[in-house]
């Protein structure tokens, strides 16, 4: 007896985004910010490098903050201490960005349920390039 799929948010979050700002995101690519966003660069995705210590990352401009980047962002991806949470989903919810990405070790439940009542699907502590691979390779 087969039964109906589950819903799985995660997947259809990352089959419907298309652009992904990448707060924190590292020119060094030694860094896991650089690793995960040159992954998902290759899988399709449009990387915004959001840094205002370097001016660009995998090929393109970096901006100082999600409120600078000009175009619509589908996913902010937070790679950035747990301190510095808060304020990117402030402006996230500012932006009305659809989704906020904590990768894994990012944690910080009130931002993640400010955001959340702000209507905002939100993931945490979760890599984005491991959750990818679960569910398209």
């Amino acid at each position: 007896m087969t039964s109906l799929s589950q819903s799985d948010p995660i997947r259809e979050l990352l089959e419907r985004a298309r652009t992904i700002a990448v707060v924190g995101l590292s020119n060094n690519p030694f860094r896991p910010s650089h690793g995960v966003s040159a992954y998902m660069q290759a899988q399709g995705y449009k990387i915004i490098p959001v840094n205002p210590t370097i001016t660009e990352a995998l090929g393109g401009k970096s901006f100082a903050s999600i409120l600078d980047v000009p175009e619509k962002i589908d996913i902010v991806n937070i790679f950035r201490r747990p301190e510095f949470v808060e304020a990117i989903v402030d402006q996230a919810i500012q932006l009305k960005i659809s989704a906020v990405w904590m990768q894994e070790q990012v944690i910080h439940q009130a931002a993640a349920e400010k955001a959340r009542r702000a209507g905002i699907f939100v993931a945490m502590d979760l890599c984005i390039l491991k959750e990818h691979q679960a569910r398209f390779r």
